[in-house]
């Protein structure tokens, strides 16, 4: 007899879990060398606290016995500037934390997205940009070549670009909404059509068209427009002079890239590896979401999908057999 189980959710049986068991120790050793202190949070957090943030698209919501709405936890980022803000003064600044915990996210299960996710990955509170961004990023890279994952790369960008291309061309602010949910989606069609309805003069709207589809090395940088990207293309120069030989061999920029977090407030990254058809996970600078719970201070940090990182180890060993 087959009992089924939810859309988007699996078991996962003694071999597989020895394997993932491997992966997050290996990266559980990197972090704490880099002197990142391991946290727990609740899986359930009050709506009232967390909802400010995160009660957004595909949060799951409960209810406890006193009818209070409770949300599972979708991402791992927010309970951790909720539990800095808490349980630290801001003298304690700066932060080194580390976490391994599932997510539960509502998705389209059909497209290969799970609703379940267990996720690693670490927060570092107080650091300001440049150089907490390329800790992080050290520390990213540090962690997948100590899983044995070789074939990676990681694509790098601003979340205040386009944003402030759209400020500098004068789009109207009933139009940028869709304009930046095209281009969370990748759907650069669709961000082109949207453009073109616009109206504008020709160089704004070929900008807003061909900029979000530039990636590649450092010089793509130099073809940023003056003024609405300066502080966008400094910010990401800064961060590449920053890194390690190894991990800035790694790069890539990618123009358009915009995370689908509303809080993320600068310099943005994903990860890839041939043979997964998503990222493995990815993160950025968020420097005023702990100001949301009382605690003003920089932040930048990632998470990454371990199972993903683990389909991406089977692929490597897949196409080298």
């Amino acid at each position: 007899m087959i009992h089924p189980l939810p859309s988007g959710t699996r078991d996962v049986l003694p071999d597989e879990s020895r394997e993932l068991r491997a992966i997050t120790e290996a990266m559980r050793g990197v972090f704490e060398r880099a002197g990142y202190g391991e946290v727990w949070t609740p899986a359930i957090e009050y709506e009232s606290v967390v909802g400010r943030v995160d009660g957004g698209r595909g949060v799951y919501r409960l209810f406890d016995d006193h009818g209070e709405v409770l949300l599972l936890r979708s991402d791992l980022t927010v309970p951790i500037a909720r539990l800095a803000a808490t349980r630290y003064a801001p003298a304690a600044f700066p932060l080194r934390l580390s976490t391994f915990a599932h997510v539960y996210r509502g998705v389209t299960p059909h497209r290969g997205q799970m609703r379940e996710t267990l996720q690693a990955g670490i927060e570092l509170l107080g650091a300001g940009a440049p150089g907490g961004t390329t800790e992080v990023l050290n520390v990213l890279c540090a962690a997948l070549d100590a899983t044995g994952l070789r074939d990676y790369r990681i694509g790098l960008g601003d979340a205040t670009l386009y944003p402030a291309l759209l400020e500098a061309y004068a789009v109207p602010e009933e139009a940028r909404d869709g304009l930046l949910d095209a281009l969370v989606r990748r759907d650069l069609v669709e961000l082109g059509s949207r453009v073109a309805a616009l109206g504008l003069p020709a160089e704004s709207a070929d900008a807003l068209a061909r900029i979000p589809q530039l990636r590649g090395g450092a010089d793509l940088l130099a073809d940023l427009p003056a003024g609405p990207a300066t502080d966008s293309a400094t910010g990401l120069r800064g961060v590449l002079d920053g890194l390690d030989a190894q991990a800035a061999d790694r790069v890539i920029f990618d123009l358009g890239l915009l995370r689908d977090r509303g809080y993320y407030t600068g310099a943005v990254f994903e990860v890839y590896a041939p043979g997964v058809g998503m990222p493995l996970g990815g993160g950025g600078r968020y420097d005023d979401l702990l100001a949301r719970f009382g605690a003003d201070a920089p932040a930048v940090g990632f998470a990454l999908g371990v199972d993903k990182v683990h389909l991406a180890l089977v692929a490597e060993t897949e196409a080298t057999a």
